[in-house]
């Protein structure tokens, strides 16, 4: 499956930046898709379109590794400091790429493809969100191969 592909599909679609990414990475979660599009809903657009926040792509691929690796049971430090450190990771792994990770920045930044962008490449896509996307699950993908989750 190119969860790529589909996270970029979903975006044309009309689905928000954080819902394309959870979305195209729902069955590694267990999840629908659907499920994914309802709790991804108002993280689009740096928090409910204020691009005040957090990049929409950047909180979709954090919701899935919430899903991925839950801290659910009270006290449970372990799973709390690994899925700390796994959001801190993947942070900055999309900070690597785009010296950015909220959503005002990157849209005045305008960072656009590079040897770091191989799956937006890969599909021929410039348009900025589109970008931010496919770069997300491909970072998300990758963190998750390195985790055993792949």
């Amino acid at each position: 499956m190119d969860r790529c592909a589909l996270a970029y599909e979903y975006h044309r679609k009309g689905y928000n930046c954080a819902q394309a990414v959870a979305a195209a990475c729902a069955d590694m979660t267990g999840w629908t898709p659907e499920q994914m599009f309802a709790a991804a809903g108002s993280f689009g657009g740096g928090f409910g379109g204020s691009h005040e926040e957090a990049c929409g792509a950047v909180s979709g691929a954090l919701m899935v590794l919430g899903i991925v690796f839950p801290y659910t049971e009270e006290g449970d430090l372990e799973a709390k400091r690994k899925v700390y450190a796994l959001a801190k990771d993947f942070r900055r792994r999309f900070f690597d790429v785009f010296e950015h990770t909220r959503c005002g920045d990157l849209l005045k930044a305008r960072p656009g493809l590079s040897e770091r962008t191989q799956a937006a490449r890969r599909l021929g896509l410039t348009a900025h969100c589109d970008i931010m996307i496919v770069t997300s699950v491909e970072l998300l993908e990758e963190l998750l191969r390195e985790q055993g989750k792949l």
